[in-house]
Parts: C-alpha cells; sequence; structure tokens
C-alpha cells in the first residue's frame, strides 16, 4: 500500500513538469519542434474494421408475427449484413452497415408454400436497408481502474438511424394458393427511414479477427411491413398498429484493418499509467533491499543500474549512468563547463572557433563518441519525445561540425512480428532524420536505415519478457554510427 502511495504521488509530482516541459516546447517562439503533431501516420493503433454476418430475423411487433407463442410454429426468414467500421475513441466509433433479409410470417415458410388453415393470412417480406449506427464500446468505457489484466470479450451497444426498402407479400386465406405483392416501399425517401438498437457480445480472436454475436431490434415505421396490409383491402388481425417490428439475431466476424499490432477498441487508455506505476514499484523495492548488492557503489542497486562501471565521485541518475547535464559525452565529474557542451579532448568545454581547413581536427570530437547513444521510444511507437531533443540538437551540432558522414539507426525491442519491428525501426530513424533536417543539420551528411530486432543493445532480452523493462526500453532506440 505505501509503495502505491509513494508512486502516486511521484506521478503527481512529475506530471506537472512534464506538462510544462511539453508546453514550452511547443510554443510558437521556440523554433523547436519536440512534440510531434497527431497525425495519421503518428497514430498508434488501428481504427478501421470491415465486419460481416448472417443471421435469422423474427417479427415481433406486428399483426403477423414470426413467433407464435405456442399458438402455431415458428417461422424463420434470413438476414446478412456488411458494414465498415470506424473507432473514434478506445470507447466509441461509426458503423456504416448495410443489410439484407427476408422475414417471414404468419402461417407461410416459403413462397411456394400454401396457407396451413382457410381462415388466416400469411406473409413474407423481403427488405435492403442502408444505415448509420454509433457503437459504443461498454467494456471499455465501465472499465475498473484497477483491473490491468487484459480482455478478450467485449460488450458493445449499437444504434442509429437510416433508410429501408422492402416488398412485403401477403397470401389470402383460402384453399388456393394466391399470394401477391401486398406493398413496396422504395430507399431515400422521407418515409423510409427508420431505426434499429441492439447490443453484440464480441471475442477477440487474434489481433486480426474478432467473432461477434448480435441481437437487434428493428423498428420500421410503418403497418405494411409484415404484408397483412391496411384499410378495406388489408387485415388488422390484431390492432392497429403504427409499426411492424423485429429482432434481428446474427452471428458476425470483424476484419481489423491496418498497418499496427492492436486495435483502438481494444485499447485500455490507462494501460501506461498501470506501466509507470510497476516501474516506480519494482524500483521503490529495489531500494529496500538490493537483490545483487551495488557493485560501483552509486547508491542504485546492480537489479537495475544500467552502467555498472560508475565512476568514484560521480553523480547518476535514478538508473545509475553517470550524470551529463551538457549531453556533450564528458560526464560531470571530469567535465570543466557543465553546462555548455564541448569535446572530450578540451575537457569537456567548447573551443573557440572550429577550422575552415578540412582536414584539421580543431574543435572535432574524437573518434570515442563517433556513436552517440540514448534516443529511446515508448512501446509501439515513433514519436520523438521531448527528452530525446536535448540530444539531437547536441547531434545537429557534431554533425555539421564533423567531417565525417553518419548512419541514424532504428531499432525495437523483441515484441512483435519481425515484419512490423522492421517498418516500426525504419519509421523510428526516419523521424529523428526528419527531426536533424528540420532543426539544421545537413542533409547530405547522414541517411537513415532500420534494423528491426537484429541489433539489440541487450541481445538477452530474446524473448522481451527475460528482461526488466528498463532494458527493453533501452533495446527501442535510435543511435548513430560514422560511415
Amino acid at each position: 500500500m505505501k509503495q502505491n502511495l509513494l508512486s502516486l504521488v511521484t506521478l503527481s509530482l512529475l506530471l506537472p513538469m512534464s506538462l510544462a516541459g511539453q508546453e514550452k516546447s511547443t510554443d510558437a517562439n521556440s523554433g523547436s519542434q519536440n512534440v510531434s503533431p497527431f497525425t495519421q501516420s503518428s497514430k498508434r493503433f488501428n481504427d478501421w474494421s470491415v465486419s460481416v454476418g448472417a443471421g435469422v430475423p423474427l417479427i415481433q411487433s406486428a399483426d403477423m408475427t414470426s413467433i407464435k407463442n405456442g399458438n402455431g410454429k415458428n417461422l424463420f426468414g434470413y438476414s446478412a449484413y456488411i458494414s465498415v467500421d470506424k473507432a473514434i475513441t478506445h470507447a466509441f466509433g461509426l458503423n456504416l452497415q448495410y443489410d439484407h433479409g427476408e422475414t417471414r410470417q404468419g402461417e407461410i415458410n416459403t413462397k411456394d408454400h400454401v396457407a396451413l388453415s382457410g381462415n388466416r393470412p400469411a406473409g413474407r417480406t423481403q427488405y435492403d436497408a442502408i444505415s448509420i449506427l454509433g457503437d459504443l464500446n461498454f467494456s471499455n468505457l465501465l472499465r475498473r481502474v484497477d483491473n490491468k489484466s487484459p480482455f478478450r470479450w467485449a460488450l458493445h451497444g449499437y444504434a442509429g438511424v437510416g433508410t429501408l426498402a422492402y416488398r412485403s407479400y401477403r397470401q389470402d386465406p383460402g384453399p388456393v394458393f394466391n399470394q401477391v405483392l401486398n406493398y413496396e416501399k422504395k430507399p431515400f425517401k422521407l418515409g423510409s427511414l427508420f431505426g434499429q438498437a441492439g447490443a453484440g457480445l464480441k471475442f477477440k480472436i487474434n489481433n486480426r479477427i474478432d467473432i461477434e454475436g448480435r441481437v437487434m431490434y428493428v423498428v420500421t415505421g410503418d403497418d405494411e411491413f409484415d404484408g397483412a396490409g391496411v384499410g378495406q383491402n388489408g387485415y388488422n388481425l390484431t390492432e392497429d398498429q403504427i409499426s411492424d417490428n423485429f429482432f434481428n439475431t446474427t452471428l458476425g466476424l470483424t476484419f481489423k484493418l491496418g498497418k499496427h499490432e492492436s486495435h483502438l477498441m481494444w485499447h485500455d487508455p490507462l494501460q501506461e499509467i498501470y506501466y509507470k506505476l510497476d516501474v516506480l514499484n519494482d524500483k521503490t523495492q529495489d531500494l529496500e533491499v538490493c537483490k545483487k548488492g551495488d557493485v560501483d557503489n552509486d547508491g542504485v542497486c546492480d537489479d537495475w543500474d544500467r552502467q555498472l562501471d560508475t565512476p568514484a565521485g560521480a553523480r547518476v541518475d535514478g538508473a545509475g549512468v553517470a550524470l551529463d547535464v551538457d549531453l556533450d559525452g564528458v560526464i560531470d565529474l571530469y567535465d570543466k563547463c557543465v553546462t555548455v557542451p564541448g569535446p572530450a579532448e578540451n575537457n569537456g568545454c567548447p573551443v573557440a572557433a572550429i577550422s575552415n581547413n578540412p582536414n584539421s581536427t580543431s574543435g572535432v570530437v574524437t573518434d570515442e563518441s563517433t556513436i552517440m547513444k540514448g534516443i529511446e521510444f515508448d512501446l509501439n511507437s515513433d514519436r520523438i519525445l521531448p527528452s530525446n531533443t536535448p540530444i539531437l540538437n547536441n547531434a545537429i551540432n557534431y554533425i555539421n561540425s564533423s567531417n565525417s558522414n553518419f548512419k541514424v539507426i532504428g531499432g525495437t525491442d523483441t515484441r512483435g512480428t519481425e515484419e512490423y519491428n522492421q517498418e516500426l525501426s525504419e519509421r523510428r530513424a526516419n523521424n529523428v532524420k526528419n527531426y536533424l533536417i528540420q532543426n539544421g543539420a545537413d542533409k547530405n551528411k547522414f541517411e537513415a536505415l532500420g534494423t528491426g530486432e537484429s541489433n539489440l543493445l541487450y541481445p538477452e532480452c530474446e524473448p522481451a519478457d527475460k528482461c526488466p523493462e528498463w532494458k527493453n526500453r533501452a533495446n527501442r532506440r535510435v543511435y548513430f554510427e560514422a560511415k
């Protein structure tokens, strides 16, 4: 309990500073592009899908019904639907849906079947409908904040309106088969409007396919749908109703489209908060008991110390890495100009000027620093984090002043498929390349490429669950190599 409280207090202290940093970085006068805008290319989840299904419609509220309640046999029609689905948020989406089907009611089951008695009519109705449905994901909307487990079942609610076209047929009572067209309604007219609402239960088969059972209640909006007819030439067998309505029970599949691993409707928006709380809890536990000791005596347990050979006397960050405030490659312990970047041969202080002689090495960082590291990314993301921009800004000065050309290399951890990781690593490398060019780096001096999961900083993290999360995060990186 104390660890959870400590984690929440830490997050509450860090969040305002993080937001303030983001506001500062996006200021129009800063000339910096530290935070990527939300665009189509920066989306982290798939949000399009296509659904198909088939089922059975049953007229429930009409003069002639499909459900007999023990007074005769139930009559089953057929229905099918196809829809294009767009997720707006993790809990709401819109579906453009087309329905086709046939209901059967009264005492007839097929178009060539005679009535079972001579005193009641029978009918069937063929219909087509186009509608816009709102899709509300109750499982995401009502999910408990302390439920961190992944979920594969989701309850959805649907409601919407559209245009309905149909042809209703009636067979009059009598020994002679005499089925006639009772009424025909055309689509896309004011009187063709209808509504439907219902619920569906989805099961996630995998990241690409869902299966769903759905029950919808369709309100047709008139009294001619069942084929009984109205007025002098029709039958009011039960009562004068203003609408013939029916249930439509279907079983269908949803195919999720897009390049990402997961779909927005299956994403828990608190997932990343859970991760940050777990990391803080783990670090708090390690502070209390160091399982492997502290080899370099820097105050950071070896269980999650990323630099086990920190020089004595050096200040370190929370991961045990020696501090380098100006990010010039010279740690503060040895840097005589702690807040101003400079080359190692000048003790971390800037030189007066860089020679115009291309063969001169004055003011150029030595080969020991030709590989710049530390540009890390969130899981399944190619967004440049505000914490990375000081490294990149320092890299711009270094690239422009160096006589070398460079490779901007993107990598990933071992989660996901090889094909997806390759594409993600290329996007990370290209985002860094574009940032460098937009902020003044010479575009002719470097190229971007992705290596997927093939060049891990920590090769032992295969699979990813063998390592603590900070190692997997370190594998999700972009780094520089001199050609």
